[in-house]
C-alpha cells in the first residue's frame, strides 16, 4: 500500500453511498422535528410562536456560535479517533489573555498599563496563539508519550483552567477597548463561526489533510504503513483544536466585552455532543462538518426552546444527557449495521 491508496480510501470513506439517504438530511429532519414540537408546545402552553420570534432565532444562534467556532475543532479530533476535553478551559484562559491585550487606556485598573489601546490584531493574535499552543502540546503529549487522548486533554483542562485564574488572580479583565469588542457585536460571531466552519469543510472533503485524517480515524495501523506519518498529523489535529478553542475565547470576551476565569465551563461537553448529535463517530472515520453545523444548532434549538418553555435548567441539563447518550446509542447501532454489509 502506498499514500494514494489511504487517500482513496479515505475519500471513499467519506462519500456517502448513493442508495443511502445523506446522513446530514436525516440530522437536518431532527432539526425540524424538535423545532416544531417547540412551535406546538409553545401555543399550548405560552401562548406564543417559537419560531416566528426574530429576536429569539438571533439570540439563539449567536448563543451557540462560539460552542460552534469549537465543535469544528473537537469533530476533527474525534475523527481521528481521539477526544479534546480542554476545549471549554482552553476558551477561559485566550479569553482572560487577550483581554489583558486589549484594555483601554482609559481603564484605571489595566493589567498592562505600558500594553493599552492596542490594534485589536494584537489580543486576537495573542489569543490565536495561546489557544495554538495549547492544542499542540495535546498533540505532543498524545503522539510523542503515547497516553491516551482522554488523559492528555483531561491534564490540559484542568492546567488551563488553574492558569487562567492565576493570571489575574481571580479578578476579571475589563475596561476593553471598541476595536477589540466589536468581533463580538452583531452577526459577527456568527459569521467567524460559518467562515470556520466553510474552511474546515472544505479541507475534510477535498485535500489531503482531511484524507489523512479519516484514514487515521478508519484505521490508524493501516494508515501508518500506507506511508502517513500519524503522530505529525495528530500533532497538527490537536493544533487546530486548540486555535479555534483560542478563536472561541476571543469571540468569547468580545462578546461579554470583559474576561472572566469561569468563561467556557461546560463547553467542551457542549462541542462534543454537537459533533456526536451531528453525524460523528466516537470511534473515528466517520464525520462531516455540516452535520456538526446541525448538530450545534439542534442544541441551540433546545436550549432556546427549554427557555421558551419555562422549563427549569436543571430539567434542561438531565434532557441534553439523554439526548446525547441517544445520539452515541445510534451511533453503535449504524456502526454494527456498516461493519455487517
Amino acid at each position: 500500500m502506498n499514500t494514494e491508496a489511504a487517500e482513496s480510501q479515505a475519500t471513499l470513506a467519506t462519500r456517502p453511498r448513493r442508495h443511502r439517504v445523506p446522513p446530514e438530511l436525516t440530522i437536518f429532519l431532527v432539526l425540524i422535528g424538535i423545532a416544531l414540537v417547540y412551535e406546538i408546545l409553545g401555543w399550548i402552553f405560552v401562548g406564543q410562536s417559537f419560531l416566528m420570534n426574530p429576536q429569539r432565532l438571533t439570540i439563539m444562534i449567536l448563543q451557540v456560535s462560539v460552542i460552534g467556532i469549537i465543535s469544528v475543532g473537537v469533530t476533527q479530533v474525534i475523527i481521528t479517533g481521539g477526544i479534546d476535553l480542554s476545549s471549554g478551559s482552553v476558551v477561559g484562559m485566550t479569553a482572560m489573555i487577550a483581554a489583558s491585550f486589549a484594555q483601554a487606556s482609559t481603564w484605571p485598573r489595566a493589567l498592562y498599563p505600558s500594553l493599552t489601546d492596542m490594534p485589536f490584531f494584537v489580543p486576537i493574535g495573542v489569543g490565536l496563539l495561546i489557544g495554538l499552543l495549547a492544542g499542540y502540546i495535546n498533540g505532543q503529549l498524545i503522539a510523542k508519550t503515547k497516553i491516551p487522548p482522554f488523559i492528555a486533554t483531561l491534564g490540559m483542562m484542568v492546567s488551563a483552567r488553574g492558569l487562567s485564574k492565576w493570571y489575574t488572580k481571580g479578578q476579571p479583565v475589563s475596561g476593553l477597548t471598541d476595536q477589540f469588542n466589536f468581533i463580538g457585536t452583531g452577526i459577527w460571531p456568527v459569521v467567524v463561526f460559518l467562515v470556520v466552519a466553510l474552511i474546515f469543510h472544505i479541507a475534510l472533503r477535498y485535500t489531503r489533510y482531511g484524507k489523512f485524517t479519516y484514514a487515521i480515524g478508519a484505521n490508524v495501523q493501516a494508515a501508518r504503513v500506507s506511508g502517513i506519518n500519524v503522530e505529525a498529523h495528530l500533532i497538527k489535529v490537536y493544533a487546530i483544536a486548540g486555535l479555534l478553542a483560542g478563536l472561541a475565547g476571543v469571540v468569547t470576551a468580545a462578546r461579554a466585552q470583559t474576561a472572566q476565569a469561569g468563561m467556557g465551563v461546560m463547553y467542551e461537553l457542549d462541542a462534543i455532543a454537537a459533533a456526536v448529535i451531528g453525524g460523528t463517530s466516537l470511534t473515528g472515520g466517520v464525520g462531516r462538518i455540516t452535520g456538526t453545523v446541525i448538530g450545534t444548532v439542534i442544541l441551540g434549538v433546545m436550549t432556546s426552546g427549554f427557555t421558551f418553555l419555562r422549563v427549569d435548567a436543571y430539567y434542561q441539563e438531565i434532557v441534553k444527557g439523554v439526548i446525547i447518550v441517544a445520539a452515541v446509542i445510534v451511533d453503535v447501532y449504524r456502526q454494527k449495521k456498516r461493519t455487517k454489509h
